[in-house]
């Protein structure tokens, strides 16, 4: 599969810088100001695994160590104030880069079903709104299958999509999920982690319409696999939506 991996500079403040130029950075980097100016740094780990610098924050996003050949070293990372799970699969939940990332402090959300795999935690539901002692606001939002016989893969109700606000900078991390109607409340996203790997989450069809109705001014498409993505930019110039494909196989 081609990856296309050419640094875009983005309007409405956005800007980006990108990992493999970087001597300091083993894995891909992509950098955006805050309202007040506070540079947020997203790092593609691998699959649904993120790395998010909010100023002296660090978030972690289903963290796991080994997927296939890929291996993530979390030994070369600070540990985390904030790790958010969204499920409970393995490519999503793992027990030992989560006990590697946590310090005294750190604040580990999951959904109820990680909880209870992991053992400890915050849980929250669909719907459900907490903001952080750090200035840092987090929505749980639906993240499910409706396409028929994949239903069992991540059932309604269950999972946990979230969305990330940070000093008015909106990330929208999607978590497992197909085109689901819920999506149509999701507004003023600045950032938008879409899944595509059928049949477990979304098409790039499908991907397309989604971005098209959220309307994110960034798109990282995540937790591809083997999908082909590279007719989703093109869909998309149009709409003004600058496509980053990384290594989020």
């Amino acid at each position: 599969m081609n990856k296309i991996l050419t640094c875009l500079l983005t309007t409405l403040g956005l800007t980006t810088a990108c990992g493999q130029a970087q001597q300091n950075s083993t894995y891909e980097e992509d950098d955006f100001q805050t309202q007040s100016g506070t540079t947020v740094k997203i790092h593609a780990l691998v699959h649904a695994s993120m790395w998010i610098e909010a100023g002296d924050v660090q978030i972690f996003v289903d963290p796991i160590m080994k997927l296939g050949n890929r291996k993530i070293d979390y030994t070369a990372m600070p540990k985390a104030d904030i790790i958010l799970v969204t499920h409970d699969h393995y490519d999503h939940l793992d027990k030992d880069a989560i006990r590697l990332l946590t310090k005294d402090d750190t604040q580990l959300i999951m959904n109820q079903a990680s909880v209870k795999a992991f053992g400890e935690g915050q849980s929250m539901a669909n719907g459900d709104k907490l903001q952080l002692a750090n200035g840092i606001s987090i929505e749980a939002v639906p993240a499910y299958n409706i396409s028929k016989g994949h239903t069992q893969f991540h059932p309604k109700g269950r999972d946990n999509g979230y969305i990330l606000t940070i000093d008015g900078l909106t990330i929208y991390i999607a978590g497992d999920t197909e085109d689901i109607g819920e999506m149509a409340n999701i507004k003023d996203i600045d950032i938008a982690f879409l899944p595509c790997n059928q049949p477990y989450t979304m098409t790039p069809e499908k991907v397309v319409k989604v971005a098209k109705l959220i309307r994110p001014k960034v798109l990282f498409p995540y937790h591809y696999s083997e999908t082909d993505l590279t007719s989703i930019p093109a869909q998309l110039n149009e709409e003004g939506i600058d496509v980053r494909i990384r290594h989020y196989e």
